[in-house]
Protein backbone atom coordinates (compact mmCIF):
# COMPACT_ATOMS: atom_id res chain seq x y z
CA UNK A 1 0.00 0.00 0.00
CA UNK A 2 1.20 3.35 -1.02
CA UNK A 3 2.48 6.05 1.77
CA UNK A 4 -0.12 8.67 1.87
CA UNK A 5 2.04 11.98 2.65
CA UNK A 6 0.74 15.45 4.32
CA UNK A 7 1.75 17.28 1.38
CA UNK A 8 0.03 14.99 -0.98
CA UNK A 9 -3.64 15.21 0.61
CA UNK A 10 -6.24 17.72 -1.11
CA UNK A 11 -6.17 21.35 0.41
CA UNK A 12 -10.16 21.29 0.65
CA UNK A 13 -10.00 18.23 3.65
CA UNK A 14 -7.34 19.64 5.14
CA UNK A 15 -9.00 23.37 5.57
CA UNK A 16 -12.24 21.80 6.30
CA UNK A 17 -10.46 19.74 9.28
CA UNK A 18 -8.78 23.53 9.92
CA UNK A 19 -11.78 25.34 10.42
CA UNK A 20 -12.72 23.35 13.74
CA UNK A 21 -9.87 24.87 14.96
CA UNK A 22 -9.22 27.53 18.05
CA UNK A 23 -6.69 30.55 16.88
CA UNK A 24 -4.09 29.16 19.47
CA UNK A 25 -4.94 25.87 17.44
CA UNK A 26 -4.09 27.00 14.12
CA UNK A 27 -1.34 29.34 15.19
CA UNK A 28 0.45 25.93 16.60
CA UNK A 29 -0.47 23.57 13.40
CA UNK A 30 1.38 26.60 11.87
CA UNK A 31 4.21 25.49 13.67
CA UNK A 32 4.30 21.70 12.39
CA UNK A 33 5.11 21.68 8.89
CA UNK A 34 5.28 24.23 5.92
CA UNK A 35 2.04 22.85 4.38
CA UNK A 36 0.52 22.62 7.58
CA UNK A 37 1.97 26.94 7.47
CA UNK A 38 0.59 27.85 4.50
CA UNK A 39 -3.17 26.95 4.37
CA UNK A 40 -3.45 27.98 8.07
CA UNK A 41 -3.07 31.79 7.03
CA UNK A 42 -6.17 30.95 4.27
CA UNK A 43 -7.97 34.08 4.94
CA UNK A 44 -11.47 32.19 5.15
CA UNK A 45 -9.99 30.49 8.65
CA UNK A 46 -9.43 33.72 10.05
CA UNK A 47 -12.61 35.71 9.21
CA UNK A 48 -14.44 32.94 10.71
CA UNK A 49 -11.94 33.76 13.90
CA UNK A 50 -12.45 37.73 13.73
CA UNK A 51 -16.14 38.00 13.60
CA UNK A 52 -16.19 35.72 16.28
CA UNK A 53 -14.25 37.53 18.68
CA UNK A 54 -13.12 40.99 17.65
CA UNK A 55 -17.29 41.47 15.94
CA UNK A 56 -15.31 42.78 12.36
CA UNK A 57 -17.73 42.69 8.96
CA UNK A 58 -16.07 42.65 5.58
CA UNK A 59 -16.69 46.58 5.22
CA UNK A 60 -13.98 46.95 8.47
CA UNK A 61 -11.52 44.75 6.60
CA UNK A 62 -11.97 46.77 3.81
CA UNK A 63 -11.07 49.38 4.97
CA UNK A 64 -8.21 48.22 6.97
CA UNK A 65 -6.71 46.86 3.33
CA UNK A 66 -4.95 43.87 5.55
CA UNK A 67 -5.79 40.39 5.22
CA UNK A 68 -8.06 38.64 7.99
CA UNK A 69 -5.29 37.00 9.02
CA UNK A 70 -2.96 40.13 9.65
CA UNK A 71 -6.08 42.02 11.05
CA UNK A 72 -6.48 39.27 13.65
CA UNK A 73 -3.19 39.35 14.62
CA UNK A 74 -3.42 42.93 15.00
CA UNK A 75 -6.26 43.02 17.36
CA UNK A 76 -5.13 40.18 19.46
CA UNK A 77 -1.63 42.05 20.00
CA UNK A 78 -4.09 45.27 21.44
CA UNK A 79 -6.77 43.25 23.27
CA UNK A 80 -5.43 39.83 22.93
CA UNK A 81 -5.56 39.60 26.99
CA UNK A 82 -9.24 40.12 26.79
CA UNK A 83 -10.16 37.83 24.13
CA UNK A 84 -12.66 35.80 26.30
CA UNK A 85 -15.09 38.75 27.30
CA UNK A 86 -14.29 41.43 24.61
CA UNK A 87 -17.12 40.23 21.74
CA UNK A 88 -19.87 40.02 24.74
CA UNK A 89 -19.17 43.82 26.23
CA UNK A 90 -18.35 44.93 22.38
CA UNK A 91 -21.79 43.41 21.24
CA UNK A 92 -23.38 44.95 23.90
CA UNK A 93 -21.91 48.03 23.41
CA UNK A 94 -23.32 48.20 20.02
CA UNK A 95 -26.31 47.20 20.94
CA UNK A 96 -27.18 50.00 23.59
CA UNK A 97 -25.84 52.77 20.79
CA UNK A 98 -27.53 51.44 18.20
CA UNK A 99 -30.57 51.81 20.33
CA UNK A 100 -30.01 55.01 22.33
CA UNK A 101 -28.87 56.49 18.47
CA UNK A 102 -32.42 56.30 17.52
CA UNK A 103 -34.18 56.71 21.16
CA UNK A 104 -31.66 59.07 23.02
CA UNK A 105 -28.94 60.57 20.62
CA UNK A 106 -27.77 63.06 23.34
CA UNK A 107 -26.78 60.08 26.04
CA UNK A 108 -24.85 58.89 22.83
CA UNK A 109 -23.32 62.06 22.17
CA UNK A 110 -22.30 61.97 25.74
CA UNK A 111 -19.84 59.05 25.20
CA UNK A 112 -15.71 59.37 25.28
CA UNK A 113 -13.48 57.00 23.40
CA UNK A 114 -11.90 54.18 24.65
CA UNK A 115 -9.09 54.73 27.03
CA UNK A 116 -5.60 52.95 26.75
CA UNK A 117 -3.62 49.99 28.07
CA UNK A 118 -1.30 52.54 29.38
CA UNK A 119 -3.91 54.93 31.19
CA UNK A 120 -5.49 51.71 32.68
CA UNK A 121 -1.90 50.76 34.59
CA UNK A 122 -1.31 53.83 35.67
CA UNK A 123 -4.68 53.71 37.27
CA UNK A 124 -3.73 50.61 38.49
CA UNK A 125 -0.42 52.26 40.11
CA UNK A 126 -2.37 55.13 41.33
CA UNK A 127 -5.06 52.96 43.79
CA UNK A 128 -2.71 50.20 44.38
CA UNK A 129 -5.48 47.31 43.36
CA UNK A 130 -5.85 45.70 40.04
CA UNK A 131 -9.12 46.34 38.11
CA UNK A 132 -11.08 43.43 36.71
CA UNK A 133 -10.47 42.45 33.21
CA UNK A 134 -14.14 42.58 32.25
CA UNK A 135 -14.14 46.62 33.86
CA UNK A 136 -10.59 47.63 31.80
CA UNK A 137 -12.21 45.52 28.81
CA UNK A 138 -15.09 47.57 28.46
CA UNK A 139 -12.61 50.83 29.42
CA UNK A 140 -11.00 50.20 26.24
CA UNK A 141 -14.58 50.25 24.35
CA UNK A 142 -15.96 53.25 25.91
CA UNK A 143 -14.06 55.67 28.67
CA UNK A 144 -17.15 56.04 30.19
CA UNK A 145 -19.16 59.14 29.28
CA UNK A 146 -18.45 63.42 30.14
CA UNK A 147 -20.39 64.24 33.24
CA UNK A 148 -23.52 65.22 32.18
CA UNK A 149 -27.08 64.69 32.42
CA UNK A 150 -29.04 62.42 31.33
CA UNK A 151 -27.12 59.57 32.46
CA UNK A 152 -25.94 56.90 30.43
CA UNK A 153 -27.28 53.94 33.37
CA UNK A 154 -30.33 55.59 33.77
CA UNK A 155 -32.43 57.80 35.88
CA UNK A 156 -35.62 57.97 37.98
CA UNK A 157 -37.80 61.04 39.28
CA UNK A 158 -40.96 61.41 41.58
CA UNK A 159 -42.55 64.53 42.28
CA UNK A 160 -39.96 65.84 44.52
CA UNK A 161 -36.87 63.63 43.92
CA UNK A 162 -34.75 62.96 40.43
CA UNK A 163 -31.89 60.61 39.82
CA UNK A 164 -29.77 60.10 37.05
CA UNK A 165 -26.60 57.99 37.17
CA UNK A 166 -23.11 58.88 34.97
CA UNK A 167 -20.76 56.26 33.64
CA UNK A 168 -17.69 57.13 35.71
CA UNK A 169 -14.70 57.48 33.42
CA UNK A 170 -11.82 55.48 34.60
CA UNK A 171 -10.04 59.17 35.52
CA UNK A 172 -13.19 60.29 37.29
CA UNK A 173 -13.54 56.58 39.42
CA UNK A 174 -9.78 55.93 40.05
CA UNK A 175 -10.24 59.61 42.06
CA UNK A 176 -12.78 58.42 43.70
CA UNK A 177 -11.24 55.23 44.77
CA UNK A 178 -12.21 54.13 48.75
CA UNK A 179 -9.75 53.47 51.40
CA UNK A 180 -11.98 54.23 54.51
CA UNK A 181 -13.31 51.74 56.49
CA UNK A 182 -16.58 50.20 55.46
CA UNK A 183 -16.10 50.76 51.36
CA UNK A 184 -12.34 49.61 51.48
CA UNK A 185 -10.88 48.94 47.95
CA UNK A 186 -14.22 49.94 46.03
CA UNK A 187 -14.55 51.82 42.75
CA UNK A 188 -16.91 54.10 41.84
CA UNK A 189 -18.46 53.36 38.41
CA UNK A 190 -21.39 55.81 38.82
CA UNK A 191 -22.36 59.05 39.96
CA UNK A 192 -25.59 60.92 40.68
CA UNK A 193 -25.22 64.93 40.73
CA UNK A 194 -28.52 65.29 42.23
CA UNK A 195 -28.57 62.66 45.02
CA UNK A 196 -24.77 61.96 45.54
CA UNK A 197 -25.06 58.55 44.70
CA UNK A 198 -22.71 55.75 43.35
CA UNK A 199 -22.77 52.00 42.24
CA UNK A 200 -19.41 50.49 43.30
CA UNK A 201 -17.10 47.83 42.40
CA UNK A 202 -15.90 45.81 44.69
CA UNK A 203 -12.20 45.13 44.01
CA UNK A 204 -11.30 42.89 46.61
CA UNK A 205 -13.16 40.41 49.05
CA UNK A 206 -13.61 42.44 52.12
CA UNK A 207 -15.99 43.84 54.55
CA UNK A 208 -18.47 41.48 53.94
CA UNK A 209 -18.59 42.03 50.16
CA UNK A 210 -17.61 39.35 47.29
CA UNK A 211 -14.72 40.59 44.77
CA UNK A 212 -15.91 41.79 41.52
CA UNK A 213 -19.32 42.14 43.05
CA UNK A 214 -20.95 45.82 42.06
CA UNK A 215 -23.49 47.68 44.81
CA UNK A 216 -25.57 50.49 46.03
CA UNK A 217 -23.77 51.39 49.32
CA UNK A 218 -26.49 51.72 52.36
CA UNK A 219 -24.70 53.21 55.73
CA UNK A 220 -26.47 51.54 58.72
CA UNK A 221 -28.17 53.79 60.61
CA UNK A 222 -28.91 52.10 63.91
CA UNK A 223 -24.65 51.61 64.48
CA UNK A 224 -22.14 53.78 66.17
CA UNK A 225 -19.83 51.96 63.58
CA UNK A 226 -19.01 53.95 60.67
CA UNK A 227 -17.51 51.13 58.32
CA UNK A 228 -21.51 49.63 59.14
CA UNK A 229 -22.10 49.77 55.34
CA UNK A 230 -25.00 47.30 54.37
CA UNK A 231 -24.75 46.92 50.10
CA UNK A 232 -27.76 46.51 47.94
CA UNK A 233 -26.36 43.99 45.38
CA UNK A 234 -26.74 44.44 41.69
CA UNK A 235 -24.38 42.01 40.06
CA UNK A 236 -21.95 39.54 40.45
CA UNK A 237 -19.13 41.01 38.19
CA UNK A 238 -18.92 44.30 36.29
CA UNK A 239 -19.99 42.08 32.91
CA UNK A 240 -22.69 41.14 34.54
CA UNK A 241 -23.98 44.40 35.40
CA UNK A 242 -23.52 45.78 32.36
CA UNK A 243 -25.30 43.38 30.00
CA UNK A 244 -27.80 42.93 32.43
CA UNK A 245 -28.49 46.73 32.41
CA UNK A 246 -28.32 46.80 28.45
CA UNK A 247 -30.32 43.94 27.49
CA UNK A 248 -33.70 45.79 29.87
CA UNK A 249 -32.78 49.22 27.83
CA UNK A 250 -32.32 47.54 24.40
CA UNK A 251 -35.61 44.85 24.93
CA UNK A 252 -37.72 47.90 26.14
CA UNK A 253 -38.46 46.89 29.33
CA UNK A 254 -36.96 50.44 31.01
CA UNK A 255 -39.11 52.94 28.89
CA UNK A 256 -37.78 55.85 27.81
CA UNK A 257 -39.69 58.89 28.39
CA UNK A 258 -38.34 62.48 28.04
CA UNK A 259 -34.89 61.45 26.67
CA UNK A 260 -33.96 59.07 29.16
CA UNK A 261 -33.70 56.02 30.32
CA UNK A 262 -36.24 55.11 32.88
CA UNK A 263 -35.57 52.31 35.34
CA UNK A 264 -38.56 50.85 35.67
CA UNK A 265 -39.07 46.99 35.53
CA UNK A 266 -42.09 45.92 33.67
CA UNK A 267 -43.12 42.18 34.18
CA UNK A 268 -44.93 41.06 30.97
CA UNK A 269 -47.27 39.18 32.59
CA UNK A 270 -48.39 42.41 34.90
CA UNK A 271 -51.28 43.20 32.72
CA UNK A 272 -54.96 43.00 32.69
CA UNK A 273 -57.94 44.08 30.67
CA UNK A 274 -61.45 44.65 31.91
CA UNK A 275 -63.83 45.52 29.08
CA UNK A 276 -62.25 48.74 27.11
CA UNK A 277 -59.67 49.24 29.17
CA UNK A 278 -56.34 47.96 29.74
CA UNK A 279 -54.20 47.95 32.91
CA UNK A 280 -50.40 47.64 33.38
CA UNK A 281 -47.66 47.94 35.90
CA UNK A 282 -44.17 48.84 36.47
CA UNK A 283 -42.25 48.70 39.61
CA UNK A 284 -38.63 50.34 40.67
CA UNK A 285 -36.25 50.35 43.91
CA UNK A 286 -34.87 53.47 45.28
CA UNK A 287 -31.70 52.67 46.84
CA UNK A 288 -30.95 56.29 47.51
CA UNK A 289 -34.23 56.29 49.60
CA UNK A 290 -33.86 52.87 51.18
CA UNK A 291 -32.01 51.60 54.09
CA UNK A 292 -31.08 47.99 55.73
CA UNK A 293 -30.99 49.14 59.60
CA UNK A 294 -33.24 50.64 59.97
CA UNK A 295 -36.08 48.41 57.66
CA UNK A 296 -37.05 50.90 55.14
CA UNK A 297 -37.34 49.72 51.53
CA UNK A 298 -38.47 52.35 49.14
CA UNK A 299 -40.44 51.42 45.62
CA UNK A 300 -42.33 53.34 43.05
CA UNK A 301 -44.53 52.45 40.39
CA UNK A 302 -45.82 53.03 37.12
CA UNK A 303 -49.36 52.27 36.12
CA UNK A 304 -50.13 52.56 32.75
CA UNK A 305 -53.97 52.85 31.69
CA UNK A 306 -55.66 52.36 28.03
CA UNK A 307 -58.87 52.42 26.64
CA UNK A 308 -58.55 50.85 23.40
CA UNK A 309 -59.54 53.41 19.99
CA UNK A 310 -61.82 50.28 19.06
CA UNK A 311 -64.06 51.35 21.54
CA UNK A 312 -67.79 53.52 21.60
CA UNK A 313 -68.00 56.55 22.13
CA UNK A 314 -70.68 55.55 24.73
CA UNK A 315 -67.86 53.60 27.12
CA UNK A 316 -66.10 56.59 27.90
CA UNK A 317 -65.52 56.84 31.49
CA UNK A 318 -64.24 58.74 34.38
CA UNK A 319 -62.38 57.19 37.60
CA UNK A 320 -63.25 57.86 41.14
CA UNK A 321 -61.67 55.83 43.20
CA UNK A 322 -59.17 53.23 43.74
CA UNK A 323 -58.89 50.19 45.93
CA UNK A 324 -55.80 48.69 47.06
CA UNK A 325 -55.36 44.70 48.30
CA UNK A 326 -51.93 44.26 50.15
CA UNK A 327 -50.85 41.09 50.77
CA UNK A 328 -47.62 41.09 53.66
CA UNK A 329 -45.71 38.65 53.65
CA UNK A 330 -46.67 36.51 56.33
CA UNK A 331 -49.73 36.36 54.78
CA UNK A 332 -51.51 39.14 56.69
CA UNK A 333 -53.71 41.21 54.08
CA UNK A 334 -54.62 44.84 54.54
CA UNK A 335 -57.69 46.71 52.09
CA UNK A 336 -57.28 50.87 51.75
CA UNK A 337 -59.66 52.44 49.46
CA UNK A 338 -59.70 56.38 48.31
CA UNK A 339 -60.96 59.20 45.93
CA UNK A 340 -59.27 59.28 42.94
CA UNK A 341 -55.08 58.32 42.19
CA UNK A 342 -52.66 60.70 43.11
CA UNK A 343 -55.57 64.00 43.36
CA UNK A 344 -56.58 62.89 39.94
CA UNK A 345 -59.42 61.77 38.51
CA UNK A 346 -58.94 60.91 34.57
CA UNK A 347 -61.18 60.98 31.85
CA UNK A 348 -60.86 57.31 29.59
CA UNK A 349 -61.97 58.04 25.88
CA UNK A 350 -61.05 55.80 22.91
CA UNK A 351 -57.53 55.54 22.42
CA UNK A 352 -56.90 57.91 25.39
CA UNK A 353 -53.69 56.90 27.69
CA UNK A 354 -53.35 58.18 31.48
CA UNK A 355 -49.82 57.41 33.07
CA UNK A 356 -49.29 58.26 36.83
CA UNK A 357 -46.17 57.49 39.15
CA UNK A 358 -46.95 56.86 42.84
CA UNK A 359 -44.28 55.70 46.20
CA UNK A 360 -44.87 52.92 48.71
CA UNK A 361 -42.39 52.25 52.17
CA UNK A 362 -41.99 48.80 53.34
CA UNK A 363 -40.80 47.22 56.28
CA UNK A 364 -39.49 44.38 54.74
CA UNK A 365 -38.02 43.32 51.45
CA UNK A 366 -41.00 42.37 49.36
CA UNK A 367 -44.93 42.75 49.40
CA UNK A 368 -47.46 42.55 46.54
CA UNK A 369 -50.15 44.43 45.82
CA UNK A 370 -53.29 43.78 43.61
CA UNK A 371 -56.77 46.12 43.44
CA UNK A 372 -59.11 48.08 41.25
CA UNK A 373 -60.48 51.15 40.00
CA UNK A 374 -64.04 52.63 40.47
CA UNK A 375 -65.40 54.43 37.07
CA UNK A 376 -68.48 55.72 35.89
CA UNK A 377 -70.03 56.14 32.20
CA UNK A 378 -69.60 60.04 30.96
CA UNK A 379 -73.22 59.07 29.19
CA UNK A 380 -74.83 57.81 32.61
CA UNK A 381 -73.58 58.33 35.83
CA UNK A 382 -75.58 55.90 37.37
CA UNK A 383 -73.11 53.90 35.49
CA UNK A 384 -70.54 52.65 37.97
CA UNK A 385 -68.09 49.53 37.00
CA UNK A 386 -64.59 48.56 38.23
CA UNK A 387 -61.37 48.01 36.50
CA UNK A 388 -59.07 45.27 37.78
CA UNK A 389 -55.18 46.57 38.29
CA UNK A 390 -52.93 43.24 38.02
CA UNK A 391 -51.03 42.06 40.76
CA UNK A 392 -47.34 43.51 40.97
CA UNK A 393 -44.71 42.29 43.39
CA UNK A 394 -42.23 44.85 45.08
CA UNK A 395 -38.79 43.02 45.53
CA UNK A 396 -35.41 45.14 46.79
CA UNK A 397 -32.04 43.78 45.35
CA UNK A 398 -30.14 40.93 47.09
CA UNK A 399 -28.54 42.54 50.04
CA UNK A 400 -25.23 41.93 52.32
CA UNK A 401 -24.54 42.70 55.87
CA UNK A 402 -21.10 44.37 56.52
CA UNK A 403 -18.78 42.04 58.39
CA UNK A 404 -18.53 44.65 61.30
CA UNK A 405 -21.87 43.26 61.80
CA UNK A 406 -21.92 39.93 61.17
CA UNK A 407 -18.48 40.02 63.76
CA UNK A 408 -20.63 41.49 66.28
CA UNK A 409 -23.45 39.04 66.22
CA UNK A 410 -20.93 36.47 67.16
CA UNK A 411 -19.54 38.30 70.33
CA UNK A 412 -16.39 38.92 67.89
CA UNK A 413 -14.24 42.10 67.51
CA UNK A 414 -14.76 43.92 64.29
CA UNK A 415 -11.15 43.77 62.29
CA UNK A 416 -10.17 46.77 60.53
CA UNK A 417 -8.13 46.62 57.46
CA UNK A 418 -4.85 48.74 57.49
CA UNK A 419 -5.52 51.30 55.16
CA UNK A 420 -1.67 50.87 53.61
CA UNK A 421 -2.95 46.78 52.88
CA UNK A 422 -1.84 46.00 48.83
CA UNK A 423 -4.54 44.37 46.90
CA UNK A 424 -3.03 41.86 44.34
CA UNK A 425 -6.36 41.35 42.61
CA UNK A 426 -5.45 37.35 42.92
CA UNK A 427 -7.65 36.64 45.29
CA UNK A 428 -43.15 46.57 61.78
CA UNK A 429 -45.49 47.76 59.40
CA UNK A 430 -44.20 50.91 57.96
CA UNK A 431 -45.45 53.53 55.55
CA UNK A 432 -47.54 54.38 52.89
CA UNK A 433 -47.27 55.69 48.84
CA UNK A 434 -48.58 59.25 48.06
CA UNK A 435 -52.27 57.90 47.73
CA UNK A 436 -51.69 56.94 51.66
CA UNK A 437 -51.56 53.25 51.01
CA UNK A 438 -49.86 51.28 53.84
CA UNK A 439 -47.16 48.49 52.44
CA UNK A 440 -45.49 45.94 54.66
CA UNK A 441 -42.85 42.45 53.86
CA UNK A 442 -40.86 40.12 54.57
CA UNK A 443 -37.23 38.06 53.82
CA UNK A 444 -35.16 35.20 53.90
CA UNK A 445 -31.46 35.00 54.82
CA UNK A 446 -28.77 33.04 52.80
CA UNK A 447 -25.79 33.53 54.63
CA UNK A 448 -24.59 36.69 54.44
CA UNK A 449 -26.92 37.56 51.41
CA UNK A 450 -30.15 38.42 52.62
CA UNK A 451 -32.94 38.63 49.97
CA UNK A 452 -36.56 37.71 48.88
CA UNK A 453 -37.36 33.69 48.02
CA UNK A 454 -39.66 34.41 45.34
CA UNK A 455 -40.69 30.85 44.77
CA UNK A 456 -42.40 30.80 47.97
CA UNK A 457 -44.58 33.53 46.73
CA UNK A 458 -47.61 32.29 45.10
CA UNK A 459 -48.05 33.67 41.80
CA UNK A 460 -44.27 35.55 42.44
CA UNK A 461 -42.08 36.35 39.39
CA UNK A 462 -37.95 36.63 40.08
CA UNK A 463 -36.67 40.00 39.51
CA UNK A 464 -33.88 40.78 37.15
CA UNK A 465 -31.09 43.33 37.92
CA UNK A 466 -32.08 46.92 38.04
Amino acid sequence: MAELRLNELPTDPLLHVLSYLSYRELLCCGLVCRRLNELCKHNPLWRTLCVKHWLLTDADRQQSTLSWYSLFQQYHSDLGRYIHVYATLKRAWIQLKNFLQEKCPKIISSLKDGTSESELNVVEALIGCKLPEDYRCSYRIHNGQRLVIPGLMGSMSLSNHYRSEVLLDIETGGGGFQRRAGLKRCLPITYCFHTGLSQYLALETSEGRQRNETFYPCPDQTAREPSAIDMFITGSSFMDWFTSYVNNVVSGDFPIIKDQIFRYIHDQGCVETTDDITVSVSTSFLPELSSVHPPHFFFTYRIRMEMSSSASSRASCQLDSRYWKITKSDGTVEEVQGPGVVGEFPIMTPGKVHEYASCTTFSTPSEYMEGHYTFHRLANKDEVFQVAIPRFHMVCPPYRQPAVRTQQKSGLAPHLDDDNDFCDGNSENGGGDDDDDDDGGGGGNYGDLHGINMAALEGAWCPRHI
